[in-house]
Formats: C-alpha cells, sequence, structure tokens
C-alpha cells in the first residue's frame, strides 16, 4: 500500500514587527544574519571541543602533542669520533717493569671502570711487574698496584694511588651481536690513544694467551689492534664500554694484527675486578 504524503502548506512563523512569512519562503535579510552568526558560532564551538577532546584523551589526563622537530633518539649511533671523543678521557697508558733480573718493560692499555678510579687492563700488561704507572689523558701520572686478577680471561684490575682532576669513568654496556660496529682505543706499537672502528665479528670463542693459557668466552671483532692495544677498550656505538682486549690471532710468528682481535665481554671482566677499591681523594 503506497501512503499519501502529505502536501506542504504555508507555516506562519512570527518575524520581528509581527511579519508573517510562508515555509520556504526566503527569510528576510535580519533572518539570514542572524542564521548565519548563530551557525558560525556552532561551529566555533564544535572546533573548541575537538580540540579539547584531543589534548585529553578519553581519561581527561593533557596528552602532548606531537613535536615538529623531535629529539634524537637515546638510541642513535654515534659516529666513531664521537665515541672516541666520550672515552678518551678514560683510558689510560699503562707502562709496567717486571721485578726479576731482567728489568723487562710492557706498555699496555686500560680503562677506568669506576668512579673509585679502578682501572681494568689485561692481566698480561703487568704479570710478574716490580712497578706500574699508569697516565691519564689529561697528561697526569700515578703508581698503581695490583688488587685482583683473572688468569681463565687474562683481566687485571688496578688502584692507582692518586687520581687526576677529574675522574671520568667509562660508561659500561653490553648485549652484542655479530655485525655490531665497534671501536677499539689503545696504544698499540707505541701509538697512544689510537682509534680503530670495525665489527663483531663472532661470539664466545676461544684464543690462546700470551702466556699460553686457553681463553673463552671472547668477543671476536675485526678493528685493528697490535701490541701495545692489550688492555684497552672495546667500546659500541652508544659510547659504552663492551669489552676489555686481551688478545690477536696470527698464524705465523709475527704478533702483529691480521683482521681478528679478541676482547674479554665487559661482564666477566667487571666480575674479575670486582672486591678491589681504588684510592680515596
Amino acid at each position: 500500500m503506497t501512503s499519501a504524503s502529505p502536501q506542504p502548506g504555508p507555516l506562519p512563523g512570527p518575524l520581528p514587527g509581527g511579519v508573517l512569512v510562508e515555509a520556504g519562503a526566503p527569510a528576510p535579510p535580519d533572518r539570514r544574519r542572524r542564521m548565519v552568526i548563530g551557525a558560525v558560532m556552532v561551529l566555533a564551538a564544535l572546533v573548541l571541543v575537538a580540540v579539547a577532546v584531543t589534548r585529553c584523551g578519553t581519561s581527561g589526563t593533557p596528552v602532548p602533542l606531537p613535536s615538529a622537530s623531535p629529539e634524537p633518539s637515546a638510541s642513535q649511533a654515534l659516529t666513531t669520533a664521537e665515541v672516541y671523543a666520550q672515552l678518551a678521557p678514560s683510558v689510560v697508558t699503562i707502562e709496567s717493569t717486571r721485578q726479576d733480573s731482567t728489568g723487562a718493560s710492557a706498555t699496555g692499555t686500560g680503562v677506568i671502570a669506576n668512579a673509585d678510579g679502578v682501572i681494568l687492563t689485561a692481566l698480561h700488561v703487568v704479570k710478574g711487574a716490580g712497578s706500574i704507572r699508569v697516565t691519564y689523558a689529561d697528561g697526569s701520572s700515578s703508581a698503581a698496584s695490583l688488587i685482583a686478577s683473572d688468569p681463565s680471561i687474562d683481566i687485571a684490575a688496578l688502584a692507582p694511588g692518586t687520581l687526576p682532576t677529574v675522574v671520568v669513568p667509562a660508561t659500561l654496556g653490553g648485549g652484542l651481536d655479530v655485525g655490531d660496529d665497534v671501536v677499539a682505543i689503545g696504544n698499540q706499537l707505541g701509538l697512544t690513544s689510537s682509534a680503530t672502528a670495525g665489527v663483531v665479528s663472532g661470539l664466545n670463542r676461544g684464543a690462546t694467551g700470551t702466556d699460553g693459557t686457553r681463553l673463552a668466552g671472547l668477543v671476536q671483532f675485526d678493528a685493528a689492534v697490535n701490541p701495545g692495544s692489550s688492555g684497552g677498550p672495546l667500546v659500541n656505538t652508544r659510547g659504552e664500554l663492551v669489552g676489555v682486549v686481551v688478545a690477536l690471532a696470527n698464524p705465523t710468528d709475527a704478533d702483529t694484527f691480521i683482521g681478528i682481535g679478541f676482547a674479554v665481554p665487559i661482564g666477566a671482566a667487571v666480575a674479575a675486578g670486582e672486591g678491589g677499591q681504588g684510592p680515596q681523594q
């Protein structure tokens, strides 16, 4: 059944001045003006409500609006130059002299691992030493003593007699993966504070120490290291200390780098040096 639609009829409505107007007829200018103004006011109110909802969310708690210029991520990788600048104040040169009749000396590298000034290095740099001297990044130096060691991973901890004016311990990191970028800093071949870059080539590697000790659980990397680099820091691209350099591999009798270096992961190195207390300033 089809229902008929009622025909529109005149719907008089009062206007100012007592004027009647039919439905569908153009509104007088005054009424149109008020209608436009009212529509604009409603639209403005809706915009204000939308802004309030956007800023407060459903819970009413203010939500920060996105920034046009976001801050860099905390995990953003540093350049090699930035890594070096961050770690250089924590790196020391180590000179040791054996106490036997040979009086042989050795030069290596160390890194300040905590605010007490305790220095981590490779044990073979200071093993059997009658005297140990460390030189800080600011050029000052101090005698040091061996306070802890772990021959199974070739790690030693030293306590210097005096500290530099400003102690800058390295920030400790960890969690390396194969392929991660790393920087090695050390005094290789007498060239102090040399920085080289490479990648992690392998994890949980084994190597033979200078005294024939079999070392295990090492980080393999390809940043160049040479005699004098021993004890130096291996650093990730966040500027964090992730290992202590202890060895390199060379199938010949030459004790030089051919692309394979090894470091003790920082967790194991710190554990080897635990219990030692640095000097009081």
